[in-house]
């Protein structure tokens, strides 16, 4: 009788937990946690509000909905908050970092102060594909790269020191393409640069294009050139590798342009765990496909474009195969 009775009982649990499935026991590995986005650059440049953006819609993708709050760090182009996402950060999935795109080229140069390497960390994504135009106040003569090749004057580019990549496009310029009239004029942020060209005291800059966007389609910028990455509404503009015949020349300038692809790359410390990655990776790319991010990327007069984990690192172990040579031809136009 007494094993009928527990027969019974048992038989009437199990219909009760098929029926009324008890509530997972562990949380969700994010829940009640907050990840901290390390932006290598300061405020309100491109790189910090694109942070931001993810920032807000990341957590709808994440398991746990945590909070994500953005850390400015900048400091030598974005050496420092590499240095700390490689040798501070914990890997466990709740610091993610943000950095200058032209920082593959510190590593490449082997640039005091750099102790990290780029490969290993554990790649998040990008959102964004930055093609770079070089880009003249309408208010100057210059309409076409012929002009520029036959300025009489200084044409002055400002750049956000000789270690940004705005730098690094005219530079090559006047190297290879025959525009020797090129003259840097450098300024502690993008936005100073911005300012500079309206007070008149440079002529224009490299940038990405989104950049600048705005002011082009208003007609306030004209674009001369572009790299080899290219996107809607530049499509026309000559390539800087055409204008030169110097097949090292060529080289050069399809190395500069490669972390371009790149854009503004989101990262993990190495050794960060795979399913912890796994969960980040997933809410990334769903991110980068809601309409939501997209308007609000449109409003900051940015472009969403995806470019996976794998792709990143494969395009910096291009650039880190090339031979010495090349390497060392490079390092006497890039500085870092």
């Amino acid at each position: 009788m007494k094993c009928r009775k527990l027969f019974i009982y048992v038989l009437s649990l199990i219909v009760l937990v098929l029926l009324f499935p008890l509530e997972p026991l562990a949380a969700p590995y994010y829940h009640g946690k907050t990840i901290n986005i390390i932006c290598g650059t300061g405020p309100g440049g491109g790189f910090d509000r694109i942070a931001r953006i993810y920032a807000k819609f990341l957590p709808k993708y994440i398991p746990g909905k945590p909070t994500i709050i953005v850390e400015n760090m900048p400091g030598a182009a974005s050496i420092v908050a590499a240095n700390y996402m490689y040798n501070i950060a914990k890997p466990d999935g709740l610091t993610i970092g943000i950095v200058n795109r032209g920082l593959p080229f510190a590593q490449l140069l082997k640039t005091e102060g750099v102790r990290f390497d780029l490969t290993k960390y554990a790649w998040v994504g990008s959102p964004s594909v930055e093609s770079n135009v070089i880009t003249v106040s309408s208010d100057t003569p210059y309409k076409s790269v012929a002009d520029l090749r036959n300025a009489k004057g200084p044409i002055k580019l400002g750049a956000a020191g000789p270690a940004s990549s705005s730098a690094h496009f005219p530079l090559l310029l006047k190297a290879f393409a025959g525009i020797k009239n090129i003259q840097m004029v450098y300024y502690r942020s993008s936005q100073e640069v911005a300012l500079a060209i309206e007070r008149r005291e440079v002529d224009g800059k490299a940038t990405s294009y989104t950049s600048f966007k705005t002011q082009i389609l208003k007609g306030l910028y004209r674009p001369l050139l572009r790299g080899r990455i290219s996107e809607p509404g530049i499509e026309n503009l000559p390539i800087d590798e055409d204008l030169t015949n110097d097949p090292i020349g060529k080289k050069l300038m399809a190395m500069r342009s490669g972390p371009d692809r790149i854009g503004r790359p989101f990262f993990c410390p190495p050794k960060t765990p795979p399913e912890v990655m796994t969960i980040l990776r997933e809410a990334f790319a769903k991110a980068s496909k809601d309409p939501e991010v997209d308007a609000m990327a449109d409003k900051l007069e940015m472009r969403i474009e995806y470019v996976s984990a794998e792709e990143c690192v494969k395009i910096l172990k291009d650039l880190y195969s090339q031979p010495d040579n090349v390497v060392k031809e490079f390092a006497k136009h890039i500085k870092f």
